[in-house]
C-alpha cells in the first residue's frame, strides 16, 4: 500500500516478493495441522524461542524484502521475473511434495499414494521412508524451503546484501536444525537411522550438503 502511495503502483518486483510469501503463509494455513507434528511442537515446545520468534523475528525478517524495495526500488523485467517465479515453483513443488508424502505417509502407511515406498523398519516399530522425496535427501522439505527462500530475495536485484539476510539466516537455522534432529532420530532409532543414513547420505542438497 505505501509504494502505491508513492509511485502510483506496486512494483512487480513487489508484487513478487509478496506473492511468494502470501503463497507460504497460505500452505502453512492449509496445511496447519501438521505444524503439531514438526520439531517446534514435539521436541523444543513453548518458550522464548516460539514466543519471540513467531511475534516479533518472523515478521522483522519477512519483511527485509517488501522494506528493501520500498526505499530501494528495483527494474524488473518480465524475464527475469519470469525465472524467479520458476525459482520458487520449484523450491514450492518440493517443499509442498516432501512435507505431504511424509504426513501421509505418518498418519497413514497404507494410503496408496505412499504404499509403494520403500521403508526401514525400525526398533520402535515405526518405519523410515527411505525412497520418493526421502530416498533424495535426508531433509528434502528444507531445500524447498531455502529455494523459495532464495527466491524471495532475487527481486530485490543483487546491489545490498541486506535482502539476502533471510536467506543467510535461514541457511544457518536450517543447518543447525537438521543437526538436532539427526542427533534425536539416532538416539530414537539407533541402527535403523545409521542404515538410513547409509543409504542416503546427503543431508540437505544432493551431492553439496
Amino acid at each position: 500500500m505505501q509504494e502505491a502511495e508513492l509511485r502510483g503502483s506496486p512494483s512487480l518486483a513487489m508484487w513478487l516478493v509478496n506473492g511468494f510469501q502470501l503463497l507460504y503463509v497460505g500452505d502453512a494455513l492449509w496445511h496447519e495441522e501438521a505444524v503439531l507434528t514438526t520439531m517446534d511442537i514435539i521436541h523444543d515446545g513453548f518458550g522464548f524461542m516460539l514466543a519471540f520468534g513467531d511475534l516479533a523475528w518472523v515478521p522483522f525478517t519477512y519483511s527485509l524484502q517488501a522494506q528493501f524495495l520500498l526505499y530501494h526500488p528495483q527494474p524488473l523485467g518480465l524475464p527475469g521475473a519470469s525465472v524467479i517465479c520458476l525459482i520458487n515453483a520449484v523450491g514450492y513443488y518440493i517443499f509442498r511434495g516432501a512435507n505431504s508424502q511424509k504426513n501421509t505417509f505418518r498418519k497413514n502407511p497404507s494410503d496408496p499414494r505412499v504404499a509403494d515406498l520403500e521403508t526401514i523398519p525400525t526398533a520402535t516399530g515405526r518405519q523410515l521412508l527411505v525412497s520418493g522425496w526421502w530416498g533424495m535427501v535426508r531433509h528434502p522439505n528444507y531445500l524447498g524451503d531455502l529455494i523459495m527462500a532464495l527466491a524471495w530475495s532475487l527481486p530485490c536485484g543483487v546491489s545490498h546484501l541486506l535482502p539476502y539476510f533471510y536467506l543467510l539466516y535461514f541457511t544457518a537455522l536450517l543447518v543447525h536444525r537438521e543437526a538436532r534432529d539427526e542427533q534425536q532420530c539416532l538416539q530414537k532409532y539407533g541402527l535403523a537411522w545409521h542404515e538410513y543414513c547409509r543409504r542416503v547420505p546427503y543431508r540437505i542438497m544432493p551431492y553439496v550438503y
